[in-house]
């Protein structure tokens, strides 16, 4: 697909104090994307091309990452703060609600959102960052879960950030020479200690132990995909995930997919989410 580089307007929305830089292409019913670790906007390219014929696209840089602000400590990156740049940035898009995406930490603030601001909340996808309580549940019975888990204890720890470089995380996007050294440029200006942050506030800690307060049920229709080869998120934290939802759930398993289904397998993802957009927006 062509690349969308120079084709996004960019702007910045701000909340409590934090600039919240994000691009946006096309116009229409709304959809943000939200990224994960070590990403940045440009992990949502081929989404942005391919859907800014029928909605506004939107894709931001978390808090931490690229152009948006860096604020310090951990308790910056709670995700009250991290939902809190979502809604900012609807808000600033002009709507006042949105269909929300995300994939990996992009992904758990995407379910925080809908769950405290379902009022803003059209629909909900996810790629590859399972439902919060399955993976607490997970961390708890699964060994291979929790001995899978062990890059986030190390990342908790402090001066982790100090290990990290731009070269080493871009390299994890793939072999193609333009995309790492995009990757690499948004990398160098990001905060290590900031993207770090996100593990330290919100990533389960040892003991792992079940979440038993009651549950928030997720009121917006749910789409689901996981590549079901991802090391770092297991695919047991699947199961039972339908019970979270007052709505439909739509799971989709990639076999022979990791981590990035979202950008590896674009090809067979973008279809899926077009036609499920429709649908919803047919409803």
């Amino acid at each position: 697909m062509a690349d969308i580089w120079d084709r996004v307007e960019h702007r910045y929305a701000e909340n409590d104090g934090v600039d919240i830089h994000y691009v946006t292409l096309g116009e229409g019913p709304l959809v943000v994307m939200i990224h994960g670790f070590p990403d940045f906007w440009y992990l949502w390219r081929d989404y942005l091309t391919a859907l800014a014929d029928e909605y506004q696209v939107v894709a931001i840089d978390q808090r931490g990452y690229n152009q948006s602000g860096r604020p310090t400590g951990v308790d910056s990156y709670a995700f009250e703060f991290l939902v809190g740049d979502v809604a900012a940035v609807i808000e600033d898009a002009g709507h006042e609600s949105a269909t929300v995406v995300g994939h990996d930490w992009g992904g758990f603030v995407a379910w925080a959102f809908a769950m405290q601001r379902p009022e803003m909340t059209e629909a909900l996808v996810v790629f590859n960052a399972p439902h919060p309580r399955a993976l607490q549940r997970e961390l708890a019975l699964n060994e291979e879960q929790r001995e899978n888990s062990a890059y986030a204890r190390r990342f908790q720890m402090d001066g982790a950030h100090l290990a990290l470089n731009a070269e080493q995380l871009a390299g994890l996007h793939g072999d193609d020479p333009v995309v790492y050294e995009r990757y690499v440029e948004a990398l160098e200006k990001s905060d290590f200690e900031a993207m770090l942050n996100y593990y330290k506030a919100n990533y389960p800690r040892p003991p792992y132990s079940e979440d038993d307060s009651p549950v928030v049920m997720v009121q917006s229709p749910t789409l689901q995909f996981h590549g079901l080869e991802d090391p770092y998120l297991l695919s047991g934290a699947l199961n039972d995930t339908w019970g979270f939802f007052e709505q439909e759930l739509t799971l989709v398993t990639i076999p022979g997919a990791g981590h990035w289904a979202v950008t590896e397998r674009s090809a067979y993802t973008l279809p899926i989410l077009k036609a499920w957009l429709q649908l919803q927006s047919a409803r």
